[in-house]
């Protein structure tokens, strides 16, 4: 593993997707970049993870203009991360919607996840200068919400922690697709610095029992089939079970973090080796999984002094 984070040298730009799942719902996917969902109703548009820059989110609306003229009006956060909130002023939109948790942990740490994310993986943050600065919820809800946009039923639901302790879902119950966030990835390594990990496959249980016939995962191809959306559901719970399993044995065992990671690095690299940002997210991975086998059940905040010093010290 190289001492710079291995998404440094990630620069090559990406070929984007606009995938229709249904008339009225659509997929913004980027070969394994930070994927957006978009659902036209009867008068307006609701977006599903603002990408990270304004200047990124005009790609976005792009896209959105070639199938509907509707304004902008709802942007969801499905969590916190900074690679998927931070482009949302360039919607214009007149509601930025989050779970309670997800605006907790921006008071708590946005600032910190900004600086750490822009530092791991600064292709993401495209003309990162236009970010105006925190993006700041203005309709916060707790447990289920229900939106019409007209005729159009979406129930932003939050079904359990996982990625996040604010991880929000986005339900089409008409048209049966869902949009995940990074609950659920596709071919697509799932980044779990600040996971519940105990708690995730549960919450993928529950995604399952929704029967989705189509699913925009965080990351990863637009899933249109029932077949592709259990595929994806079983890869990511096979990956969070076994780095946590791994994880966990080798804690129990008395290893230190690097072990853990090396053992669990080696255990895991046939199987998801060619998964999107393998090599970066892994460290990130073991280190939280290390502190929740160890009984720190919230995960500590990442700061880009923290990324380093975790960086060198699993490169070592």
């Amino acid at each position: 593993m190289n001492k710079a984070f291995a998404s440094k040298g990630d620069l090559a730009p990406k070929q984007i997707s606009f995938t229709k799942l249904a008339d009225n719902a659509y997929a913004y996917t980027a070969e394994g970049d930070p994927n957006t969902g978009v659902i036209i109703g009867d008068d307006c548009v609701m977006v599903l993870d603002a990408q990270a820059t304004p200047v990124m989110a005009q790609d976005v609306i792009a896209k959105i203009r070639t199938v509907t003229d509707k304004p902008i009006k709802h942007v969801v956060l499905t969590h916190y991360h900074a690679v998927r909130v931070l482009g949302a002023s360039g919607y214009d939109a007149a509601n930025i919607i989050a779970s309670r948790e997800t605006y907790d942990l921006i008071v708590e740490r946005g600032q910190q996840d900004y600086q750490s994310e822009f530092e791991r993986f600064p292709r993401l943050f495209q003309a990162v200068d236009s970010i105006p600065g925190l993006t700041w919820p203005n309709v916060v809800f707790s447990g289920e919400i229900t939106l019409w946009l007209g005729r159009t039923e979406v129930r932003l639901m939050q079904i359990g922690r996982g990625h996040t302790k604010g991880d929000t879902v986005a339900w089409m119950p008409q048209e049966r697709v869902l949009f995940s966030g990074d609950l659920v990835e596709f071919g697509a390594t799932p980044y779990t610095g600040d996971a519940y990990l105990t708690e995730w496959p549960a919450t993928l249980d529950r995604i399952a029992a929704l029967q989705p016939r189509a699913l925009v995962p965080g990351r990863g191809a637009a899933l249109t089939t029932p077949a592709e959306v259990a595929a994806a559901l079983s890869g990511t719970r096979a990956f969070i079970t076994k780095m946590f399993g791994n994880v966990r044995a080798a804690r129990a065992a008395g290893k230190t973090l690097k072990q853990a990671y090396d053992e669990t690095y080696a255990a895991l690299k046939t199987e998801f080796g060619d998964w999107v940002i393998f090599d970066h997210c892994l460290p990130f991975d073991v280190t939280r999984a290390f502190d929740e086998a160890g009984g720190l059940v919230d995960p500590r905040i990442w700061t880009a002094e923290r990324d380093a010093e975790m960086w060198r010290s699993l490169a070592s």
